[in-house]
């Protein structure tokens, strides 16, 4: 192999925390998609940031490529490595290094998940607030520009990052951004890391915002008779100015979904699920609200999930929809998309994706974060149908260009990765030359997490 040089310095720096094994080296080429395996050459398990540090060096200087691995819960394959070399597993920096309560702040390690996180948070009565559904690393969150069902109230991770500890190509260590809640100085490399998938740099630590503990949180569903009254009800929602934590919408598909994956029950119907945060006081305000939004909208099957058990089974059902989507196709392969647009044109967008599948003989569900214009399509696909694969591959590319043809973006949640690199040019433009420049001037050898994210150059291109 040609990465066997390096591979062999690393084993030396590394010990037994260098694997070559087969096993190890399927697992980590695995995806939750329809990607095939992708098995890099070797797995390196670092420990510290000088150990990303040395590692770096050694790959700058032979070459060889290097995926950083988190809890590979990301949805466009931005985990597998493509070109082989390493993949950089991070699972065993999964500290916290330390809480400022009084900021609203913690400093972690990149193998950390969410869900570790916010075991670690619970006795300080404050909670990490991005959360996309899976128990993803907070390093692969960064990367990939994570979102989720709380973000209409709490933002993205772009909006929860303060500051970024990031290995760069040749293993230099730089730190970005920092404590205190905003900076006038200089390029802003910290969010330039958030979204870049890997392949500018290797986050090592993260200084995360934090948000106060609910004093009381009621959750809530409702369903309509059609996408188009649900959305209505959305964008009153929003222009009225009740803050909702969660606002969720799901069509009459994936609902279908949830009744043949967990025997939900549920009328297959659009449903919105709803969370609402705040003293007893408000919440009970933002609930009577909501509902009389609701029911101007045409909603029926209001019912409220007061405890923390009921509350849970309904966010577990809500993540457990690319499991949902599955069971719909009988066991096929998921081929996951999102896009976001406007939300005065939420509606439409919908309903064009959902005539787009009809036409094409698709079984596909949709769920979104609809207070922000997010949603997601599942289609089912099994990867040996040539047709199948043909025809999905048509409807996630015309689901793209409906998106930007109302003034939204190919994805809003997912990323690019392997999958939507083709769509970069037509969303960016000549944007999409300086982006390249960048990744040139950060990583000049390419080694960082090669063929993910931006496109190659096309020989047209070149020729200009």
């Amino acid at each position: 192999m040609p990465n066997d040089i390096a591979i062999a310095a690393l084993a030396h720096l590394l010990g037994d925390r260098l694997t070559t094994s087969e096993a190890d080296r399927r697992l980590h080429g695995q995806n939750e998609t329809y990607y095939p395996n992708t098995p890099p050459d070797a797995v390196a398990y670092p420990e510290t940031t000088a150990e990303v540090s040395a590692i770096l060096k050694i790959c700058h200087e032979h070459s060889c490529p290097v995926t950083a691995y988190g809890a590979a819960s990301s949805l466009e394959g931005q985990h597998l490595a493509l070109h082989g070399g390493i993949s950089l597993d991070m699972s065993r920096m999964n500290r916290v290094l330390g809480v400022q309560s009084e900021d609203l702040t913690c400093v972690v390690q990149p193998g950390l998940t969410r869900k570790q996180l916010n075991e670690n948070l619970r006795a300080t009565g404050l909670f990490f607030s991005v959360d996309p559904g899976a128990d993803a690393s907070i390093g692969g969150m960064a990367a990939t520009r994570a979102s989720g069902t709380t973000a209409v109230r709490y933002g993205t991770i772009r909006d929860n990052v303060l500051a970024v500890e990031v290995v760069m190509a040749d293993g230099t260590v730089i730190r970005s951004g920092s404590r205190a809640r905003k900076s006038a100085t200089g390029y802003d490399l910290t969010h330039l890391m958030i979204g870049s998938e890997g392949t500018l740099g290797i986050i090592t630590e993260l200084t995360l915002r934090l948000h106060g503990q609910p004093e009381c949180i009621t959750a809530a569903t409702c369903r309509f008779e059609d996408v188009q009254q649900a959305v209505a009800c959305v964008i009153a929602t929003i222009q009225c100015g009740i803050p909702m934590a969660r606002i969720e919408l799901l069509d009459h598909m994936m609902v279908r979904g949830f009744n043949a994956y967990a025997d939900a029950g549920l009328p297959e119907e659009p449903h919105l699920f709803l969370e609402f945060h705040g003293a007893p006081a408000t919440v009970a305000e933002q609930m009577a609200s909501f509902e009389e939004i609701a029911q101007d909208s045409g909603a029926r099957g209001w019912k409220a999930a007061t405890t923390t058990e009921d509350r849970n089974a309904l966010w577990a059902m809500r993540h457990n929809a690319h499991y949902a989507s599955a069971a719909l196709g009988q066991g096929k392969h998921i081929w996951p998309t999102d896009v976001c647009v406007p939300i005065s044109h939420l509606a439409e967008a919908i309903a064009q994706s959902q005539a787009d599948a009809l036409r094409l003989n698709l079984t596909a569900t949709i769920v979104g974060h609809v207070g922000d214009g997010n949603f997601h399509a599942g289609l089912s696909v099994d990867p040996n149908d040539v047709d199948e694969m043909a025809r999905a591959h048509t409807f996630t590319h015309t689901l793209a260009e409906t998106a930007l043809r109302l003034g939204g973006t190919v994805s809003g949640e997912h990323g690019i990765g392997i999958g939507k690199q083709d769509l970069m040019a037509t969303e960016h433009g000549p944007a999409l030359t300086y982006m390249r420049a960048i990744k040139h001037a950060f990583d000049p050898q390419g080694i960082l997490n090669p063929g993910k994210l931006l496109p190659p150059v096309t020989q047209q291109e070149a020729a200009e």
